[in-house]
């Protein structure tokens, strides 16, 4: 098991997650008694993240797709010293991208669910 690193809210509220290994495999280690403290608030540690999804809403929102939905996923690891880093699902990195279009309303039917409605 990793290492733990606390985190703390922008309110003071205290947030202890696993830590990350890093690519040469070495782990976090906390000194004395505890989880490694954070250099950031948990907030701080996420702005990367949120700044991310946001870009990327940008650009499948742009108005060439026009989606009714856009979900987006991402795996997050936390670390000590650099926050909130993307994670690593593949090789490449991990970043799910689903969009989806309602289906347009057609023309109301007689007799159909609003038939008692338009009456």
């Amino acid at each position: 098991m990793d290492g733990l690193v606390e985190f703390k809210t922008g309110d003071g509220v205290r947030v202890v997650v696993e830590g990350v290994e890093d690519e040469d495999g070495a782990r976090l280690v906390s000194r004395g008694d505890g989880p490694a403290r954070a250099a950031r608030t948990f907030e701080e540690s996420l702005e990367g993240v949120r700044a991310a999804a946001a870009s990327a809403l940008r650009v499948f929102r742009d108005g060439t797709l026009r989606p009714d939905a856009v979900e987006l996923e991402f795996g997050v690891k936390l670390s000590a010293e650099a926050g909130a880093v993307i994670a690593k699902g593949t090789a490449e990195g991990h970043l799910v991208v689903k969009l989806s279009w309602a289906p347009e309303p057609g023309p109301a039917r007689p007799g159909g669910p609003n038939a008692a409605a338009r009456s």
